[in-house]
């Protein structure tokens, strides 16, 4: 990893200033001579700057997306100049609440200063003008990744040629707030948070860590996919098959769905840091480009110039001229769906997009997708009705949101290539 130092202080949404930080950062593959095939990755709440490639000695290093990024993959580093960053506030190298403030000499602790998606666009934005880079080829991300990918089109327009927003929304609704708002407080009521400054105490608030990570872990899949997962077998099941019994405990783990949310959270509670997973679930609360535009998410898109139509080979956005392509499923997408069925718009459909193979040259237009083979399918109008598969938390805000324009909405699975219907409507 590389890291970029900036002594200029960077002004935040919250009216503070952070001085003399750093951001850590990853690069693979070449920048070309106009400097126009450059990619931002931007990460997701536990991720960081290492995208793909392993780390030389180093057992199970690989990349968080390295199925994607690298020689000959989708995003083919042999023609990208691919670069992931570590978001201010986190625990992977950037300056964070566990490095020393400038201003008293001690770890900043709880005082690291509150910083949004928007904070860190701008900070990234300062990087990339460090390497030289004036405009993007593409910038992509996943859930939070998304929102920062999203936030490039709105706050840098112009120094963006594509967009890649995956699973993700222009904001939180008020339950996904209540449960980022109880994994918070399982983490400040760990005796050992000592108010966010338990660095100098040589201890780490990992019993809070871990509840917060079993319960971000509820909120990543959906109830079908849980119980299609898990069920209600029982852990002792694996061992002894139909033999198992309960264990009449209350404390000993007796489901499997037990036993994966306890190792979510061991795992999670030894590697990360206790402020940085208060400063980002705040930051996902905050998101919403609408908020200044009265509510109207359409006001806040304007300064992203997207034609209103839908590429009819992937389910999302595509740009116009050397503008924002939405790819994959966005709650965006999704506001534009919703208004097409109110409309009953002939052409109002939703067409799969399931994998695909798409080439892509770093200074083309007109929507051409990043992606080859990006299994990311939440939608499929079959027979008049609305299908959710369940592979992501956002489908059912979907269903709500499709269900309240007159669409019949069903759960679906998709097998052999098929789309197989369930038999109840879920909403």
């Amino acid at each position: 990893p590389q890291s970029m130092h900036f002594s200029a202080a960077l002004s935040l949404q919250s009216g503070a200033q952070i001085r003399d930080y750093a951001l850590s950062f990853e690069t693979y593959g070449v920048l070309n001579a106009n400097k126009s095939n450059a990619v931002l990755i931007c990460h997701a709440l536990n991720a960081s700057h290492h995208v793909a490639g392993v780390y030389a000695g180093q057992h199970r290093s690989e990349g968080w997306w390295d199925n994607m990024i690298g020689p000959g993959k989708s995003l083919d580093t042999e023609k990208f100049f691919v670069i992931g960053v570590n978001n201010l506030g986190s625990c992977f190298g950037s300056t964070g609440p566990m490095h020393t403030s400038p201003d008293t000499g001690r770890p900043y602790g709880a005082d690291f200063p509150v910083v949004t998606v928007e904070d860190w666009v701008n900070a990234q934005a300062l990087l990339l003008d460090a390497l030289g880079i004036a405009t993007l080829a593409a910038v992509m991300g996943g859930s939070l990744g998304g929102m920062q990918a999203l936030s490039w089109t709105l706050q840098y327009p112009q120094r963006v040629r594509h967009a890649v927003v995956v699973a993700s929304a222009p904001n939180l609704t008020a339950e996904n707030i209540a449960f980022n708002e109880v994994a918070r407080r399982a983490i400040v009521t760990d005796p050992d948070f000592h108010g966010g400054h338990f660095y100098d105490r040589g201890v780490i608030p990992k019993r809070g860590l871990r509840i917060a990570r079993m319960i971000g872990h509820i909120t990543y899949l959906s109830d079908d996919v849980m119980n299609e997962k898990f069920g209600r077998q029982l852990r002792d099941a694996l061992q002894l098959g139909e033999g198992a019994n309960y264990l009449y405990s209350t404390q000993e783990v007796e489901f499997q769905i037990e036993s994966y949310l306890r190792h979510q959270g061991d795992k999670f509670a030894e590697y990360f840091d206790a402020n940085t997973y208060l400063l980002i679930t705040r930051a996902l609360d905050y998101f919403d480009p609408a908020r200044d535009h009265g509510g109207d998410l359409s006001l806040a898109l304007a300064r992203a110039t997207f034609a209103h139509r839908l590429d009819p080979g992937a389910l999302g956005w595509k740009q116009n001229d050397s503008h924002a392509a939405f790819l994959g499923l966005t709650t965006v997408a999704q506001d534009y769906l919703v208004q097409r069925a109110r409309a009953k718009d002939p052409d109002s459909r939703f067409p799969a997009f399931w994998g695909g193979n798409y080439d892509w040259s770093p200074d083309q237009d007109h929507g051409s997708n990043l992606l080859k083979t990006f299994q990311t399918m939440l939608l499929q109008e079959t027979d008049g009705k609305i299908l959710v598969t369940p592979a992501w938390p956002q489908a059912w805000n979907v269903a709500f949101r499709l269900h309240t324009a007159g669409q019949t909405v069903v759960s679906g699975q998709r097998k052999a290539g098929r789309w197989i219907l369930r038999r109840r409507t879920i909403i």
